[in-house]
């Protein structure tokens, strides 16, 4: 966990995650909130709150007595939704911090070859 976020976010963005990661298919069943709280050791509520993000989101569902389950394409809506925020999120400050430095386009792009080559 990051101190520097909250916790329910965090919860929310790791389903996603795993999510996007195939760990959690669709019409999988995730954690419960009880599971969650035990887990990262936080009151219920915290993680209900997280849980209940992604159902605000139409990433999971709830099914009555049964749990909550992530719904059919919710994976590709996550990724669409985190491709349109990648620009922002990434490379415009990348481009900034590297006009900074004076790295014009042609060696940034080396550099993300050669980072993509050793990752």
């Amino acid at each position: 966990m990051d101190d520097s976020r909250p916790i329910f976010i965090q919860i929310a963005e790791q389903v996603e995650n795993d999510i996007i990661e195939g760990t959690l298919a669709e019409d999988a069943q995730i954690p419960s909130i009880n599971e969650f709280a035990a887990f990262y050791r936080i009151n219920p509520a915290t993680a209900l709150k997280g849980v209940n993000r992604l159902v605000d989101d139409g990433i999971v569902s709830k099914r009555r007595g049964i749990g909550m389950f992530v719904t059919p394409g919710a994976r590709a809506r996550l990724i669409e939704r985190r491709r349109a925020d990648f620009a922002t999120l990434y490379l415009r400050p990348l481009i900034v911090e590297a006009e900074k430095l004076g790295i014009d386009v042609d060696e940034l792009a080396g550099l993300l070859r050669a980072e993509r080559i050793e990752s």
